[in-house]
């Protein structure tokens, strides 16, 4: 008597890249021992296929089954699988067989009653499944990884997402927007991006080479204009080599498929072997490419992050530096036509800044702000800025914009945010994102008992600057005469606080209502390595002894703005720090708004021509003997 053979395990099927190793198994039960022989779609043996578990490396698609006998002359054949192989590259070695989507659907704008249709494929061991959802509600019998739509109607229209899993997990797919115009209008794409997000970059106070003054407003002033356009900006001043590669780092993270990106900087730079560097505040002189940030670099590594529009705009000099040893290793860019190179000049000139009245700015950066808000393509606005910097008297024969693309879509900075569908990548970015901008909230400390509050309020001009306002209220007869001072633990240092930097910083804070009675200034937050501390000194006389007191109290404020994005856990900087007291006297010179967490920007207007007060002009090329201002 012999048992029925019964199979307990069939194998599964699987899609998978080329040269991937897969193994299929059956396992089964019967009567003595089993034999096992596996065949291919033709019904052949397959070499070798004569075990429970068959190891193949799949070069192409293919079906294979299992014949299960006894030595009754029983058998039973397993299911059909099917071995799909995908010519895509870019998966990892260390990939276990979790849903992994290389084709995603694609935004289309199509006419009443014609047919359109979304795809949706994805690798996986074993291979996924697939569900359809229109405006997050699921589709009825859509579970393939094409979704066809004969007859295209106004209930087409909306936001379309695919589900994909496996035992493993579930993925979901980008958002494709759907579309439906009537028969007569014109079918032009709609161009979106899903998120826009910005990193601006400026250093203006070296260690080794020449300070600038136009970072600050030309960073303060980009970053207003793209926050109006809906970009997420990150802005940075002085940073340090490990810095600068932390933050771009961060940056990174921000950047996904359908995302508008923008990498500024304003700076020393230089050229080399057709790479551009960008030279940090602690670069030592000489300094080599190692010391710097390769452009190059950067690019590639937003362009990896399947970004929708890749900008990288540069206001900084790109003589061409000679230096022993090879440049940057970097393979070409994919031919994606998505990127932008925006040079303040061209190869081997000199990009100026212009001081005029105690205010500064790159001329680049001048123009590039004059139209960054215009509905163009982005080249169409560079285009702009190069003709109005080549009229420029100022630059005539010196300067000229220099504009490098592969655009292939006529994407502009101001396309709207679509964000339906991106659920979860939106969650993801404005996490990263609020980190570097959340303000601490207003804190009330008492003094007196409560006779005596002072009131805390914040703003940050720059990711990295955060100003701290002090208010004296509520004061009654106990407390007379008072005087408010603030400090930090740990002292930060002060960027603005030589001459000319001071006032500029200021003029950022124009406004009207009444000045606090206090002012901190905390700068290169990213340094901080753990919770800042505002230490608040009350001083006052007492009405009747007319004794002279003095109260302190602190408040922790945690890791405020970019601090909390630890660009600094790579390594400690080691760097005297120091804190800038503005007391009521110097403050009460500017006029402040009562919004003090959204301060009003005065706009830096160069007077080239008009002003009665000198302009010079000076390069951001980091040889000193290339730093001679000269007046016009």
């Amino acid at each position: 008597f012999s048992a029925e053979i019964i199979i307990l395990e069939q194998p599964i099927s699987v899609c998978v890249p080329p040269n991937h190793k897969v193994t299929l198994r059956v396992e089964a039960i019967g009567t003595g021992p089993l034999k096992y022989q596996w065949f291919d779609k033709h019904q052949n043996e397959v070499v070798g296929g004569t075990e429970p578990e068959l190891n193949l490396t799949l070069q192409k698609s293919g079906y294979y089954c299992c014949r299960v006998s006894d030595l009754y002359y029983q058998c039973q054949i397993t299911e059909w699988v099917k071995m799909i192989v995908l010519d895509v590259e870019g998966v990892s070695h260390l990939w276990r067989g979790d849903p992994y989507i290389v084709i995603h659907p694609i935004s289309q704008k199509v006419k009443l009653g014609e047919a359109f249709t979304l795809e949706c494929t994805a690798l996986g061991k074993p291979t996924p499944t697939y569900q359809w959802y229109r405006n997050g509600q699921p589709l009825r019998e859509q579970t393939s990884e094409i979704l066809e739509i004969k007859h295209a109607s106004t209930d087409h229209a909306g936001s379309y997402l695919c589900a994909v899993s496996n035992i493993l997990e579930e993925v979901w797919c980008e958002a494709a927007e759907i579309e439906v115009a009537l028969p007569d209008e014109l079918l032009t794409p709609t161009l979106f991006a899903t998120d826009k997000v910005a990193l601006l970059i400026g250093n203006l106070n070296y260690n080794h080479h020449p300070g600038l003054m136009a970072p600050t407003m030309d960073v303060h002033e980009l970053a207003n204009g793209l926050q109006q356009l809906g970009f997420r900006v990150v802005s940075l001043l002085d940073l340090t080599l490990q810095e600068m590669q932390a933050a771009i780092e961060k940056f990174l993270q921000l950047l996904d498929r359908g995302v508008y990106a923008i990498f500024y900087y304003a700076g020393h730079g230089y050229e080399h072997s057709g790479r551009n560097y960008l030279v940090a505040i602690d670069a030592p002189r000489p300094y080599r490419t190692e010391n710097c940030v390769c452009v190059q670099r950067v690019m590639h590594s937003m362009q990896e992050r399947k970004a929708q529009l890749n900008v990288i705009l540069l206001d900084t000099c790109r003589k061409w530096y000679k230096q022993k040893g090879p440049p940057s290793e970097i393979s070409p860019l994919a031919p994606l036509g998505n990127t932008v190179y925006g040079y303040a000049t061209s190869e081997d000139a000199e990009a100026f800044e212009v001081q005029d009245g105690g205010k500064s700015t790159g001329i680049f950066t001048k123009y590039l702000n004059k139209h960054i808000s215009e509905p163009q393509k982005v080249t169409h606005v560079l285009e702009q800025v190069s003709e109005d910097l080549g009229k420029d008297v100022l630059v005539r024969g010196r300067q000229v914009v220099e504009i490098r693309h592969t655009l292939s879509e006529p994407r502009a900075l101001t396309d709207p945010v679509r964000t339906s569908g991106h659920t979860m990548e939106l969650r993801r970015r404005d996490a990263c994102w609020k980190k570097a901008n959340v303000l601490p909230g207003r804190k009330f400390i008492n003094f007196q008992d409560g006779a005596v509050q002072v009131e805390l309020s914040f703003s940050a001009l720059f990711s990295n600057v955060l100003v701290v306002f002090g208010t004296v209220r509520n004061t009654n007869a106990l407390a007379q005469e008072c005087t408010l001072l603030l400090d930090s633990e740990p002292k930060m240092q002060d960027i603005f606080s030589s001459c000319g930097r001071l006032e500029e910083m200021d003029s950022l804070l124009v406004c009207s209502g009444k000045p606090p009675d206090c002012t901190l200034r905390l700068c290169c937050l990213q340094r901080l390595q753990g919770s800042l501390v505002i230490k608040v000194r009350l001083q006052y006389s007492h009405p009747e002894t007319k004794k002279q007191l003095t109260q302190m109290k602190e408040v922790d404020i945690g890791r405020p703005l970019i601090a909390s994005c630890k660009l600094n856990q790579l390594r400690l900087v080691d760097r005297k720090q120091q804190s800038c007291v503005h007391t009521v006297g110097h403050a009460s010179s500017l006029s402040w708004s009562h919004h003090l967490l959204r301060p009003y920007t005065r706009k830096a207007e160069n007077k080239l021509l008009s002003s009665v007060k000198p302009t010079s002009m000076s390069n951001n090329k980091p040889e000193e003997n290339d730093e001679s201002d000269f007046t016009m």
